[in-house]
């Protein structure tokens, strides 16, 4: 077990309770953003292919232990229930250049409110002057910024998929790997250019749909979003490994990708958006427009289904964990993974994630 390889992974599991008034909900106040909203138990699917919405039964540490973990640490946007002016229920890193926001509009903000948090009426979002924000592309500005609703609010319990870092070296994904490297040929995300020099060490094939989560994606037939006819091996794996659901990336991105530190927003031409600080001077840029203009592009849904998984790993209450992954050789991966934060959920798909790439695991 301690002979694995070094790889870091995002695990994350919400609480699952019953819906309540937010009357109810113990209004305690912690030094860290903490969820104060009732979790919400089901959602129904806005059409037939939506992304089911799961309720998990695991509960969420209050704490990470590792360090560094915070994903509020530097969030200089704060969001509140208006009928609870004192304690966060969630919040955000805006990206700045030069001060300037150059990421999150308004419109982006709203839209990123209603996955974190259940609304059942209209509602608007105030800043701390009480004055309202319109729903328009002017850039965010930090701040704490506040629900007002007429009905009660509810946490999204939607499950939160653990990522892990998987090196497409198995059997199963070289197929996946020669067909995303043949189709994009760049960085799709940065731009930078593979050099036809038959050298591409710094490029990775990154699954948009973990495929350590193969199992989901059949229970849940994810493979309708998949629109390209299916070769001999993709039917044979039930598409997970098309190459509409992967990306090629530089190496570093591809890691921030895996770890929900970036995504990239199909509703707003497909922009990438930095939830943790940007060090690569990439937030606001957009896709590649020769990859979105390829018959073979990735699928629209499934990057709608990283986007909303990233907004809640970073968004909701305080965010979930995140995890050391710099393991040196002779060090006890395995003993650290075990007393980090939620370390059943990551040891498990640590390993799911290396299995995954030499067997088919629902077999």
């Amino acid at each position: 077990m301690s002979s694995f390889s070094s790889t870091s992974s995002s695990c994350s599991h919400s609480s699952h309770s019953d819906p309540d008034t937010l009357e109810d909900v113990p209004k305690d106040i912690v030094p860290q953003p903490k969820n104060t909203l009732p979790q919400h138990d089901e959602i129904t699917p806005r059409s037939e292919n939506a992304l089911p919405h799961l309720a998990d039964t695991l509960s969420q540490p209050k704490d990470s232990t590792t360090s560094g973990s915070d994903r509020s640490r530097h969030r200089n946007v704060h969001i509140f229930n208006a009928s609870d002016r004192s304690t966060t229920i969630g919040g955000l890193i805006l990206t700045k250049e030069n001060n300037v926001t150059n990421c999150v509009t308004n419109a982006n903000f709203y839209a990123m409110v209603e996955i974190i948090v259940i609304v059942k009426s209209n509602f608007t979002l105030r800043n701390e002057s009480d004055i309202t924000i319109a729903k328009d592309n002017s850039p965010l500005q930090p701040g704490n910024y506040f629900i007002h609703a007429p009905q009660p609010l509810q946490l999204n319990n939607e499950l939160i998929l653990c990522r892990a870092l998987s090196l497409q070296t198995g059997n199963r994904v070289q197929a996946f790997r020669d067909a995303i490297r043949s189709r994009d040929r760049r960085c799709v995300i940065t731009g930078e250019e593979y050099l036809d020099d038959d050298n591409w060490r710094g490029f990775e094939a990154a699954h948009i749909f973990p495929l350590a989560y193969e199992q989901y994606w059949i229970e849940h037939n994810y493979s309708r979003w998949i629109s390209t006819p299916p070769n001999g091996q993709e039917r044979k794996e039930r598409k997970i490994n098309s190459i509409q659901n992967g990306l090629l990336l530089n190496s570093a991105i591809h890691q921030m990708f895996d770890f929900y530190d970036l995504s990239i927003n199909p509703d707003d031409n497909y922009k990438i958006v930095c939830f943790s600080r940007d060090r690569k001077g990439i937030a606001g840029k957009y896709l590649d427009q020769r990859l979105l203009d390829d018959p073979q592009r990735p699928a629209e849904e499934l990057l709608r289904w990283h986007f909303r998984q990233a907004v809640l790993t970073n968004m909701k209450g305080a965010g979930e964990p995140q995890f050391e992954h710099d393991f040196p050789p002779g060090s006890d991966m395995v003993g650290s993974i075990l007393e980090g934060p939620k370390a059943a959920k990551r040891m498990e798909f640590e390993l799911f994630s290396r299995l995954a790439t030499q067997l088919d695991l629902t077999q």
